[in-house]
């Protein structure tokens, strides 16, 4: 399970008195209480709740970052990379660019679209057959790219 995971991980890091590290860790142990406790006092979360919250907080970090870096803050640009870093070990690996347009390109032909107008179909299937593989962002410009 990712917390146990987490929990060593942590005790690692501060035995290795690795700051950054420790951050990220720190953050991806209370997001993932916070999903326990939205959930219910019995409810456990499973694997793909786990990815999820993984997912939104490294969304968090990269929008920050990047509002940081227009901003010339690379002090702060700096320590959201850092646990950006961190979170990314614990995401599935990524798809890349290559195999996530074959991905769509498959799925495209599945559902049989054939303009933008049927993005809302291939979006749909893509986002949950791609879920913890690619972020939603890029799935969205490979498909307007492939559908235009």
């Amino acid at each position: 399970m990712l917390e146990q995971t987490i929990n060593q991980e942590i005790k690692s890091a501060m035995l290795a008195k690795n700051e950054a590290r420790l951050r990220g860790l720190r953050a991806i142990k209370a997001a993932l209480l916070l999903a326990k406790t939205e959930k219910g006092v019995s409810a456990a979360i499973t694997e793909d709740d786990e990815i999820k919250v993984l997912q939104k907080l490294a969304k968090q970090r990269k929008e920050s970052a990047d509002i940081y870096k227009t901003n010339d803050r690379q002090d702060l640009y700096q320590v959201e990379i850092e646990e950006l870093e961190v979170i990314e070990e614990f995401l599935p690996k990524q798809l890349g660019r290559e195999e996530l347009v074959a991905f769509i390109k498959d799925i495209i032909a599945k559902t049989g679209a054939s303009s933008v107008k049927d993005m809302g179909k291939v979006m749909g299937t893509a986002n949950k057959e791609l879920a913890g593989k690619a972020d939603g962002k890029t799935i969205s410009e490979v498909v307007k790219e492939l559908l235009s």
